[in-house]
């Protein structure tokens, strides 16, 4: 155990999250690298009457892995990776990144379905649903999850699993971190990589409506195999980018393919069809395509995403329009195809709702300068505002920060949640684990 506090020289260094909006001040941060750390720090909090927040990766963007005057949990010294290459499971300490379980992993040529970004912890996504790459072809990081150990808020060292504590695993397969400070996870791989099929292709933003209206047609009903984005940017400085395109405003599309080689450049090739500037689609090895969207830490972030049964036209036209107004050449503005192995999980599997939805749509608003901190929030605001009439009410609680009880309740639905919240009574009655996407506890009077 080791306790950091104001004051101390890697104070600032321990405090800070991806989001540089954050500027929060916990009074302790406890650097926990056992379950038996984490109950020292609870017994601490409690007798200090400290609010808790937990810290994984510390890439939840309205950031709640953070307090002001509070305690800090930070388990990222539980690094511990253990795989099981023929039983196909592994055993991940609550600390590590997605990078360092994806390289693990690989070794063997297995992985499971992680985040975009390889800096995410994968404890946080994991609980809070885990929207990745593989997700059409082996379900969401939640739906990998076999077991999870965790210290309550009582003190106590629980494992939960299909047989025991199983209303806890369920909770925590989308339910977030309310329910204790997890300290290890357990998940099935599948065969993937090394190397799979992707890359990017991009066009100038002028090609938005036919890049945009075949995308639809075609990355929904492809093979699950399939994964993508439709990504509006604009150019990076980078030497792939030819000159011209650079900072200038760019319409992308991003592939994964991993099934068979010769079938994914068939899949490919009606974009291929449409002529682009960029064309970096080619074997790349899977972590690399993990890193590919990473952001470097120190920019301002403000995110939000709905769920869409349908993107016609009209939708796709509002969702190109925002993506022409965006007020930081650092922004991107994306969509992704659901289906597959997400909308095949029984909606009374996890938390999780609305998993028949085809489409999300996610503003990812990212600039420098707190001078422009109106203008970026408003542009993702008024998006949601003006996409609103092509949403089904649905929204996954990874990719939005702080929007209130109604979007939480939106997430997981009056059923799910109501389920959620009688297990938090059993497990944190007086709400100790509150800074998250926040369930409140239903405790019997």
């Amino acid at each position: 155990m080791r306790w950091t506090q104001p004051g101390d020289a890697d104070y600032d260094e321990r405090r800070v999250v991806f989001n540089a909006m954050i500027d929060k001040r916990p009074r302790l941060i406890a650097s926990c690298a056992t379950p038996d750390d984490v109950g020292l720090a609870l017994d601490r909090a409690r007798i200090d009457g400290l609010a808790v927040a937990i810290r994984s990766g510390g890439h939840a963007v309205a950031g709640q892995s953070v307090n002001d005057d509070g305690l800090v949990i930070d388990v990222r010294p539980m690094k511990t990776i253990a795989i099981d290459p023929v039983a196909r499971r592994a055993r991940v300490g609550a600390g590590c990144t997605w990078g360092e379980f994806d390289g693990a992993a690989q070794v063997y040529g297995l992985a499971t379905t992680g985040g975009r970004v390889s800096t995410t912890g994968v404890s946080g996504l994991t609980l809070g649903g885990g929207s990745g790459w593989l997700e059409r072809v082996h379900g969401l990081s939640c739906d990998n999850l076999l077991a999870v150990e965790m210290v309550t808020a009582d003190g106590r060292e629980l494992r939960a699993d299909q047989h025991t504590n199983s209303e806890l695993l369920w909770a925590s397969k989308g339910g977030g971190g309310n329910f204790g400070v997890v300290t290890a996870l357990e998940f099935a791989l599948h065969p993937v990589g090394p190397m799979v099929l992707g890359g990017l292709l991009a066009w100038p933003a002028d090609h938005g409506q036919a890049i945009a209206r075949l995308y639809r047609d075609m990355a929904f009903d492809a093979p699950a195999e399939f994964a993508s984005g439709l990504v509006l940017l604009s150019g990076p400085p980078e030497p792939f980018i030819p000159a011209h395109l650079q900072g200038q405003p760019m319409v992308a599309v991003a592939v994964v393919w991993t099934g068979d080689e010769s079938t994914g450049a068939d899949v490919v090739q009606p974009l291929r069809d449409l002529k682009p500037e960029v064309d970096l689609v080619g074997p790349v090895p899977y972590t690399q395509m993990q890193s590919m969207l990473d952001d470097p830490p120190g920019l301002r972030q403000y995110w939000s995403g709905d769920y869409h049964d349908a993107m016609p036209d009209d939708a796709i036209d509002v969702f190109l329009a925002a993506g022409a107004s965006r007020p930081s050449p650092l922004t991107q503005h994306l969509m992704f195809p659901w289906g597959g192995a997400v909308r095949a999980v029984p909606e009374e599997a996890t938390p999780l709702t609305r998993r028949g939805a085809s489409w999300i749509t996610h503003p990812f608003a990212t600039w420098e300068n707190a001078t422009d901190d109106v203008s970026n929030i408003n542009w993702v605001r008024d998006y949601r505002a003006k996409i609103a009439p092509y949403t089904n009410g649905g929204t996954y609680l990874n990719f939005i920060g702080d929007e209130g009880d109604e979007r939480i309740a939106a997430a997981f639905g009056e059923h799910n949640l109501s389920r959620l919240r009688e297990i938090k009574g059993e497990y944190d009655p007086a709400n100790v684990f509150a800074g998250n996407q926040n369930i409140r506890p239903l405790v019997p009077a």
